[in-house]
């Protein structure tokens, strides 16, 4: 899997527990080995500029993904296609108000939305309550197994 990270946030982040974290995903729901992810870590100014743009909501926001090639989870039998997932873009920033609010590091903020990006790149959503429980339910899970404990509850709206 090529994961590639590209902090413009300004922020210290530890880019290689984000590729950990989109790795194991990505092994768990059998997306195939040769799929590539793009994690970009943007600050408050450029989130607020995509935000805007890309969901006609104003202020910045936590995460956003930008899917490619629509790949799905596979099966241990038949895992996903080999393409391009995606770019998730994260802002620092508002994650560390999230993680100051919700009781937990940063870290673990920065783990939990990367688990929400990669999840939506791979077409889990949560327009709708079921749509919700899943995702957020296998988010959960995820995160749970990653860090070998309870995962922080979710922070997102």
């Amino acid at each position: 899997m090529s994961i590639e990270v590209n902090n413009e946030s300004g922020v210290d982040v530890a880019e290689a527990e984000l590729v950990r974290m989109s790795r194991f995903i990505m092994e768990r729901l059998y997306v195939h080995p040769q799929t590539e992810l793009s994690i970009i870590l943007a600050d408050a100014e450029a989130m607020e500029k995509l935000h805007i743009e890309w969901m006609d909501e104003p202020g910045p926001t936590d995460v956003l993904s930008f899917p490619m090639d629509e790949l799905r989870p596979g099966t241990p039998e038949r895992p996903s296609p080999a393409g391009l997932l995606g770019d998730i873009v994260i802002c620092p920033q508002v994650a560390a108000e999230q993680a100051a609010t919700a009781g937990h590091p940063l870290a673990e903020e920065l783990l939990l939305l990367t688990t929400h990006g990669v999840l939506h790149l791979l077409g889990y959503d949560h327009a709708e309550p079921e749509e919700q429980e899943e995702m957020f339910s296998l988010q959960r899970d995820l995160l749970s197994s990653f860090l070998g404990k309870q995962a922080p509850r979710e922070t997102m709206q």
